[in-house]
């Protein structure tokens, strides 16, 4: 719950908005008395020595659960102190039409004894503003604003309104969470979930709301009175994050919502005789021998030949379009995909199932929590081929095919069957595959004034490496190569740029991007040496991990899961002698659960080969993994990765005689690349 006037209905169902025939649900109710069931608060006396840009004297935030659906009552009063509040008059409500009809029951001034009826001479105008269209998202929202006009410092705004939330494909069924958000601008605040007579859910409040909670046999209040600011533990992995939360939920558990969505997917995915996909399917079959080959084929038709459109319209945030009506308009949401793919699949004789994800990775401490269905935001297959496990997502394009495990690392995810299943746990390792690479090769042969050929190859996997795809893709290889060299050419490291490529490999699922040009290497001298950095060979030092008195020292610490790998290869000016080169410091440690490589090799083909690798090993440490390594945080290596020559010198190069390929004579992008020591190499990710 934000203290802003703007509402979007639909909140954890995230707006299932539809083209309603009644012109009722197209505007909202003006002026209506606010529902029976609605008390609201005294508001708060305005402090002598307020600070901020405003102050609210009652916010307040009502779910009513009823026989037909969920309201949200909504009743706030705000005292304006300052000119950047006066915003506030700037009055938003969104909402479904397909959930029902909105009502602003009062929008007034107070100004010392004065009440001001904004509604007696103001209208609100209904917008229908599609404002995701350009990431092809089409959720059919009505929007009404109403511009407060004479709102002045010092007035108090206060609004009413109620908002229909229910969703209209589980209308039957109730489930979501009130929250307040961790800061808040100072005032009275109120969480209220009511219900009618036969409609109490299952509820679940988090500790921290348990001084502010009052329960009653038809309702659950929380009041504050000045809320402090709520920051999680230091570091911590963001389920701590999950805080001053009320869940309800009429699903009884985790199967039930599984069993509930099985049966809309499988409605969706039955084809009629005449059927479209039969004859796609059966021209699968007769293309492709084995099963693994057509469910790839099936998922290949999909993404190419269906494009992702978001469609939120006629209740379709829950709803999946039926396979034929998605196939013949060509385009759909994750929900039609999978349809489609479950239509084909089932044509094959494949066996695989829909399974519910969470795009934005917020699954954390999922398994805690009531069951809702708003707390997933995506859908993809499941195939199970000869006893081999096929994940499968139409959504994304060709070249991600089908693997062992989904494209992204998703934590916990639901499938969805028949005799419902309950939520699972995906394995937690760390990435088989750097996620973002630098692959650096210089050929200084000609000298220290020289300028330097150069091949720069970057490399990006996951949701970076789908982005980089996209974007370079969309163009045509001579419009890249254009453009890369008219914003490079000439700059502080490049001279020239001679060519420019870019594919995608789908083995290692990586985008590659390749300039070759000429460059200056950056030579520096002090003391009669002559060197060089080399490129992100060094390391940050991290943070040190402690927390300040009052935060739970006993939760984990958590960093987000990386991996990372910079390689440079340097032919060495031939007027030198390899004798008269050295390295710095090699690094091989982990340190709260983040491995740190970095290797040297003086080769002796005159080349100076270096790897720089850094993965996260465990993404979550406990407080005393986390007090042993702040022992050891000060002899942590920061140092630059420095190439060294020194005229006349004799360097004792044994230590750096380990081989490191070089990058011409090795596929760094390939899944052999040494970016690790050997005991933390191969495939811990699958």
């Amino acid at each position: 719950m934000g203290w802003r006037w703007a509402v979007v209905a639909g909140l954890l169902a995230q707006g299932t908005l539809a083209q309603a025939e009644e012109q009722g649900s197209q505007t909202p109710l003006i002026g209506v008395p606010a529902p029976a069931w609605v008390s609201p608060s005294e508001p708060l006396p305005v402090p002598d020595d307020v600070q901020g840009a405003l102050f609210v004297r009652r916010n307040e935030f009502i779910t009513r659960l009823t026989a037909t659906g969920e309201v949200v009552y909504a009743n706030q009063l705000v005292r304006i102190l300052q000119p950047t509040a006066l915003e506030l008059g700037n009055v938003a409500l969104a909402w479904n039409p397909a959930s029902g009809q909105p009502a602003v029951h009062a929008l007034r001034i107070h100004r010392g004894a004065e009440v001001i009826d904004v509604l007696a001479e103001t209208r609100f105008e209904v917008l229908r503003r599609e404002e995701r269209l350009e990431v092809a998202m089409l959720d059919g929202t009505l929007t009404a604003v109403l511009k407060v006009p004479d709102l002045r410092v010092g007035d108090d705004l206060e609004i009413a309104y109620s908002l229909p939330t229910h969703d209209p494909t589980l209308r039957d069924v109730s489930s979501g969470l009130m929250l307040l958000q961790p800061s808040v601008p100072p005032g009275r605040f109120r969480l209220e979930l009511s219900w009618d007579e036969g409609q109490r859910p299952r509820t679940r409040v988090t500790p921290d709301l348990a001084a502010n909670l009052e329960e009653t046999p038809d309702r659950i209040v929380a009041r504050f009175d000045n809320p402090p600011t709520l920051v999680p533990p230091r570091d911590a992995p963001p389920r701590y994050a999950w805080q001053r939360v009320i869940q309800y939920s009429d699903f009884a558990d985790w199967p039930a919502v599984s069993q509930r969505f099985h049966g809309l997917y499988v409605a969706a995915a039955k084809l009629p005789p005449g059927s479209p996909l039969r004859k796609e399917a059966a021209a699968i079959a007769a293309a492709h021998s084995g099963k693994a080959a057509q469910a790839q084929a099936a998922l290949a038709l999909v993404q190419q030949q269906i494009r992702y459109v978001y469609v939120g319209l006629g209740g379709g945030n829950y709803l999946p379009l039926s396979a034929d009506d998605t196939w013949t308009r060509r385009y759909g949401d994750c929900k039609g995909k999978t349809v489609v793919l479950l239509a084909l699949l089932a044509e094959l004789g494949i066996p695989a199932e829909a399974v519910l994800a969470n795009n934005s990775g917020a699954t954390d401490g999922i398994e805690t929590r009531l069951p809702n269905p708003g707390l997933f935001d995506h859908v993809l297959v499941r195939a199970r081929i000869g006893g081999q496990t096929l994940w499968l997502d139409g959504t994304l394009p060709a070249v991600i095919d089908g693997r062992d495990k989904p494209f992204l690392p998703y934590q916990w995810v639901l499938p969805l069957s028949a005799k419902g299943t309950d939520l699972e746990r995906l394995p937690e390792k760390p990435f088989a595959l750097p996620q973002e690479m630098e692959i650096h090769e210089f050929d200084a042969s000609a000298g220290f004034d020289a300028p330097a050929k150069r091949i720069s190859t970057y490399v990006n996997r996951g949701a970076a490496g789908l982005a980089a795809h996209n974007n370079f893709s969309a163009i045509s290889a001579a419009q890249l190569e254009a453009s890369i060299r008219n914003e490079l050419a000439g700059s502080v490291q490049w001279d020239s740029v001679e060519r420019v490529t870019y594919r995608f490999d789908k083995a290692t699922q990586a985008a590659v991007f390749t300039i070759a040009g000429t460059g200056p290497l950056d030579w520096d001298k002090d003391d009669g040496e002559t060197y060089t950095r080399l490129p992100s060979g060094g390391f940050t030092p991290p943070g040190r991990r402690q927390r300040p008195p009052g935060d739970d020292r006993d939760a984990p610490f958590y960093t987000e899961p990386s991996y990372t790998c910079f390689v440079t290869t340097i032919r060495l000016p031939t007027d030198t002698k390899l004798e008269e080169w050295s390295v710095n410091s090699w690094i091989d440690t982990i340190l709260y659960g983040r491995s740190f490589y970095r290797k040297f090799q003086l080769a002796p083909d005159r080349t100076l080969r270096f790897v720089r690798g850094s993965r996260i090993e465990e993404a979550e440490i406990t407080a005393a993994m986390a007090e042993r390594d702040n022992g050891r945080l000060e002899r942590f290596d920061n140092s630059m990765a420095l190439l060294s020559w020194q005229k006349g010198a004799v360097e004792d190069q044994s230590d750096e005689q380990e081989p490191v390929p070089a990058t011409f004579e090795f596929d760094w992008t390939s899944a052999a690349a040494p970016c690790l020591p050997e005991n933390l190499r191969g495939t811990p990710g699958g």
